[in-house]
């Protein structure tokens, strides 16, 4: 059962594009390159909030036709399993961390899966042609660095005080504050782990994205406003440069 609206349109709109994968849903019309969003986030920063604020704006102002974006948070995962045509149950061998290793071998040894690596792959391959395609806001899975070399992608960075994503996360958990700082600390490293494994790079280095946001200071729709505003210019200075160089070449 899916629990929220917006999740069962963004899923509905993503079996459509994945089922028509030479179909074109570039927004910027003198721009051949599809723009899509990026979320990176420490835990409790508030990205499905920001993420719930951008599609209806980014809906309202960079979409043409019919194909609206789709914001891809904690679904990403399965998304990508069903889209390779494996069982949805193997997001348990790959959560954002290493410890997954040793269970993920178990199950390649006794043939219930492909390997760890193999799964990886199908993993980035669908973030990658999801990211072609366009529309897409994606949350998590290292999708910044496995997109990175495609021109009209945004990448963001969400941070908050401790105190303020113990207080998110207990309220999103239903649980004390200590058990939500836990739970801060376990996901947070494991994310840090699971960048450094697989792309040996660090998470929190800013200089991996185009905007860090503290949502301390913004709330989700003011974010989402500033987000909205840079992926416009991203796209205009992306036109222009075409632009530029289709007239050097004439």
């Amino acid at each position: 059962m899916i629990p929220h609206t917006y999740l069962e349109h963004s899923l509905s709109v993503l079996h459509a594009r994945l089922s028509h994968p030479s179909r074109s849903f570039y927004s910027a019309p003198h721009s051949e390159a599809a723009p899509f969003i990026t979320i990176s986030r420490e835990t409790g920063a508030g990205a499905t909030s920001l993420g719930r604020k951008l599609v209806p704006l980014l809906n309202q102002e960079l979409t043409i036709g019919s194909n609206g974006w789709v914001f891809l948070d904690k679904d990403l995962l399965t998304q990508a399993l069903l889209h390779h045509q494996l069982p949805a149950q193997l997001a348990d061998y790959l959560p954002e961390d290493r410890v997954s290793e040793t269970k993920a071998v178990i199950g390649e040894l006794l043939g219930l899966h492909p390997s760890l690596w193999q799964l990886e792959q199908k993993i980035s391959e669908a973030i990658l042609q999801l990211a072609h395609v366009g529309h897409v806001v994606f949350a998590g899975r290292a999708a910044h660095l496995i997109t990175r070399a495609l021109p009209a992608g945004l990448h963001i960075r969400l941070v908050a005080s401790l105190t303020s994503r113990i207080a998110r996360m207990a309220i999103e958990l239903n649980c004390p504050r200590d058990q939500a700082f836990a739970h801060i600390e376990k996901s947070d490293l494991a994310r840090k782990r699971y960048v450094r494994a697989h792309f040996d790079r660090d998470l929190e280095d800013a200089h991996q994205y185009d905007l860090v946001i503290n949502t301390d200071q913004l709330s989700p729709a003011a974010a989402a406003r500033v987000v909205v505003t840079a992926l416009h210019e991203r796209l205009k200075a992306l036109a222009a440069s075409a632009k530029e160089s289709t007239g050097a070449t004439d």
